[in-house]
């Protein structure tokens, strides 16, 4: 059972991402009594105002932090500001992230550069800022939000050339991390979905007939929820997911079956 603070809580958790899409329902999801979020958005202050609101009228308090993750200090700042504020810090969704649909070829270095600062470099940092606290924690869990295009290539002809390889980063890095803190009783995992319907606040790599064309490449039929991904990011946070580590759960209607 976890150690509850004066306030109640049980949990404090990280959530990047956080103003729209899977981090948006991720903390819909987790909200309660129980819960403290720090919530975390490039530069979306107004949606992420929104979904605060939200959590805090389902009990749970929130700290809100903005800031680009592709520079240095920010993914470690996340961290401060989760200690400065709860004193703690108990679980992290790495959720933020960028996604751009262009091949080799077309799609130019800074690019790679800029995903690779934004994902895999960004989770690095958080995590090195967070092992202490997750050791120290009683349900100390770590979610890294990837992708199908690390697994399926060419899908509806696009190959995310640069953001597949980010998140491949994201995926390495989280089983070491799970290799690493599983004596401490901290669990590391990974989540990949696949084509997932976008927010009105959130951006798309893909517009238009592209969607249609990805429902149908689905063997489900259809485009993934951002609710599909955060029940199995809930499950993968509870006390009940102790004994999984080091995996990636694919949430993409079946699409690596191809």
């Amino acid at each position: 059972m976890a150690n509850k603070g004066t306030n109640g809580i049980e949990r404090v958790v990280l959530v990047s991402g956080a103003a729209s899409g899977i981090g948006a329902a991720v903390c819909r999801r987790i909200a309660g009594p129980d819960t403290a979020l720090v919530m975390h958005t490039r530069k979306n202050r107004e949606a992420l105002e929104a979904v605060a609101a939200e959590a805090r009228q389902a009990g749970t308090e929130t700290e809100l932090v903005l800031g680009d993750l592709g520079e240095t200090g920010t993914a470690a700042g996340l961290v401060t500001a989760a200690l400065a504020r709860f004193g703690r810090l108990d679980q992290i969704v790495s959720n933020a992230g960028m996604a751009d649909s262009r091949p080799i070829g077309e799609v130019d270095a800074e690019t790679l550069r800029r995903s690779m600062a934004a994902m895999p470099e960004a989770f690095f940092e958080m995590a090195t800022a967070a092992l202490e606290p997750l050791r120290a924690s009683p349900w100390g869990r770590v979610v890294a939000i990837s992708s199908f295009i690390v697994h399926v290539f060419g899908v509806i002809g696009t190959s995310f050339a640069a953001t597949a390889a980010a998140k491949a980063g994201v995926e390495s890095l989280a089983k070491n991390l799970a290799l690493q803190l599983a004596p401490d009783g901290v669990s590391v995992n990974c989540v990949a979905p696949g084509f997932t319907r976008k927010d009105a606040t959130g951006h798309s790599a893909l517009v238009g007939e592209f969607w249609d064309r990805a429902a149908a490449a689905n063997p489900m039929g259809r485009i993934a929820l951002p609710a599909d991904t955060a029940a199995a990011v809930d499950f993968l946070l509870s006390r009940d997911a102790q004994y999984i580590t080091g995996q990636v759960i694919h949430v993409d209607g079946g699409l690596t079956l191809l």
